[in-house]
């Protein structure tokens, strides 16, 4: 079925052995401050090859010593190839190579130099040194070096980074950034000298032979410095027309590749697309690219639906598909599609939660769909000595999972859901038109209960008694959350009135003009969805800004935001809900007036509270008793699935 994703393909002289090419990622335990690989970061990349990917990107490894004063390889030679030895000895196992991308540094992203005095990302008070043209040879003298220095520890091949993102060589290929007066500054052709001279010293060094390739933003996505183009519009960066041009000179260069994405930190929510952004949007820039030159595209950017790569490579708009999220949210993704299991994918949700947003906040990635991110070395999970009857209620995600770890560990798993599906907040969670890949994740979710043999009891409400008359070792309560509807407000119970799972599930028709009380993350993706539709829409929320509790990604709530302003929509921030009547909403402003808001429905969104907990009804009794998820604690997908998972590996 995915013939052409399974196909080999050559890069230089490479031969990879399929088309399914793990994306440049940071880690946070993949790379140490010097550039080489601890040892969770090697069983990461490991596990990768194992799965089943056929190229391996490593994440950015500063190769410049020397203008910025950063620690990198070249400051340890002698361990980079100890490491690199190991690393491919065991990629080889897999028959898997990997390049190596090389850094200097991320430019005004992180207030570093740049080709022209500018404002640094997020802090405009804040200006750049520009470089010089003598330290512009330096690093690309020193980008060569590095080079030499991957190929003799065994890595396949280079990955440059990067023209995108707004990073180094990106600000200087781009106009808006670049207003040099010099040979790297005015024409298109002076402003990539610097990614020409890079790969024509590095072909120096290692020879013509030896592949590299280079990451390019094909559109910016930018209105203005920190200022995104939610619709593309205004475009002050990158055009698609402007990197057909660009594409073309890299390849008379002497690059061997193109590996495709869009955006930069200025527009994060295109260079790190979340679930609002639909799977393989860039497609058509990237075929515009590809009709263009004859050397590979390796397309990034929300490839993570294996139909939409198959097609694109059929149909030739691509040569390989450059798998992100989605290869730290199922390292076996690679295997499942060659041995035709794609249905027991483990979906990647777009949530950038735990990878993307777990670097930025805590140094270190995970995931919400796959916990044993970063512990590839205790996993598969060992099976247990004793043999335990778990008993498990609710079929959420955080029942189920608990169910997959049981099973593994060799338990005699019962899994009772008391209403007629699997899924519990998931059902309505996946109820966007932006989040089918919930539904895709329930659906593996259910699917690994089949694959698994694990019995599972559908319209059955379970209490203690029934507990244990099945007479377990363990029992397992996961029995989730339901949406917050106090009574406490006047004309709760009013027609207009609906929770924001019942909306999402549909049991009421919502009207074109809505009110969105609870500006939470759950709150504005249902306000994000119906501004999407057409509707008017105004969020209600009691606290000084949106989304201003819990951990919500800034790409999402950047994108949220923009959206908001994009279609319109009405925040009443400071502001909370007095009563529900037959006109619409009655509420309080920040100001302490007093307004109604007509519209057709009400939707609450405030929150969530764990349903009742039956726990207490096994005190005095032998049985061990574990409550996870959302019925212990409310969370989300990532607190449920890990929650569920280091519980039940110790069970």
């Amino acid at each position: 079925m995915f013939e052409k994703l399974s196909s080999p393909i050559t890069i230089g002289n490479v031969k990879i052995k399929n088309r399914m090419f793990m994306a440049p990622m940071d880690t946070g335990f993949g790379n140490t401050s010097y550039g080489t690989f601890t040892p969770e970061g090697i069983d990461y990349f490991v596990r990768r090859a194992e799965g089943g990917f056929g190229l391996l990107f490593s994440g950015g490894i500063n190769a410049d010593t020397i203008v910025d004063n950063m620690d990198g390889i070249l400051n340890h030679p002698e361990l980079f190839k100890s490491v690199g030895k190991e690393m491919n000895n065991r990629l080889s196992k897999y028959n898997c190579k990997m390049f190596i991308q090389l850094s200097m540094n991320v430019g005004r992203n992180a207030g570093l130099k740049t080709p022209s005095p500018l404002p640094v990302l997020g802090n405009p008070s804040q200006v750049t040194q520009e470089l010089t043209v003598e330290e512009i040879h330096k690093k690309v003298e020193e980008m060569g070096q590095a080079a030499r220095l991957v190929q003799e520890a065994g890595y396949a091949g280079v990955d440059i980074h990067a023209m995108h993102w707004g990073h180094l060589i990106d600000s200087f290929a781009l106009s808006f950034m670049n207003h040099r007066n010099d040979e790297y500054g005015g024409s298109l052709e002076n402003r990539l000298r610097f990614a020409k001279e890079i790969v024509e010293e590095i072909k120096k060094q290692c020879g013509k032979d030896f592949p590299v390739t280079i990451r390019l933003a094909l559109k910016s996505y930018m209105k203005d410095f920190d200022k995104a183009s939610f619709d593309g519009s205004d475009e002050v960066g990158r055009t698609p027309d402007e990197a057909v041009q660009i594409a073309k000179l890299l390849e008379s260069y002497g690059y061997d590749a193109l590996s495709t994405d869009t955006g930069t930190l200025d527009a994060f929510y295109y260079a790190m697309p979340p679930a609002y952004i639909p799977a393989g949007y860039s497609l058509p820039m990237v075929k515009m690219v590809k009709d263009a030159v004859s050397i590979p595209i390796l397309a990034g950017s929300r490839m993570t639906d294996p139909m939409i790569d198959e097609k694109a490579l059929e149909d030739g708009i691509i040569d390989a598909a450059v798998i992100g999220r989605q290869a730290i949210a199922d390292p076996d993704f690679g295997n499942k599609i060659t041995e035709g299991r794609q249905d027991l994918i483990r979906t990647c949700i777009g949530c950038n939660q735990g990878c993307i947003w777990g670097y930025f906040t805590s140094g270190k990635i995970s995931c919400a769909v796959n916990p044993e991110v970063g512990h590839e070395k205790d996993c598969p999970i060992a099976e247990s000595d004793t043999k335990k009857n778990v008993v498990i209620v609710g079929g959420g995600i955080a029942g189920m999972e608990a169910a997959r770890i049981c099973t593994i560990r060799g338990h005699h798993v019962t899994l009772y859901e008391k209403s007629n599906v699997l899924g519990g907040n998931l059902i309505p969670a996946g109820a966007h038109d932006f989040k089918k890949e919930v539904n895709e994740l329930n659906e593996h979710y259910r699917n690994m209960m089949k694959e698994m043999n694990i019995h599972i009891v559908l319209n059955k409400e379970m209490n203690a008694q029934k507990i244990l008359s099945l007479h377990p070792d363990t029992v397992i309560l996961a029995m989730g959350s339901s949406p917050v509807m106090p009574k406490s407000i006047p004309g709760i119970d009013h027609s207009k009135a609906v929770s924001g799972v019942d909306a999402l599930l549909g049991k009421k028709l919502i009207g074109e003009s809505v009110v969105i009380v609870g500006g939470g993350l759950v709150g504005c993706e249902i306000a994000f969805g119906y501004a999407k539709e057409g509707k008017q829409v105004t969020i209600v929320e009691a606290l000084d800004e949106i989304m201003k509790l819990g951990s919500v990604p800034s790409m999402n709530k950047q994108m949220l935001n923009d959206g908001f302003a994009y279609y319109g929509t009405k925040i009443l921030t400071s502001s909370k809900l007095l009563e529900i009547n037959d006109e619409g909403a009655k509420v309080e402003l920040s100001d302490h007036s007093v307004i109604t808001i007509p519209c057709d429905n009400v939707v609450l969104s405030i929150g969530y509270r764990p349903n009742p907990s039956i726990a207490k009804e096994f005190e005095g009794t032998d049985v061990e008793i574990h409550e996870i998820g959302d019925g212990s604690k409310v969370g989300n997908i990532l607190t449920a699935v890990n929650d569920a998972f280091n519980v039940s590996k110790n069970i």
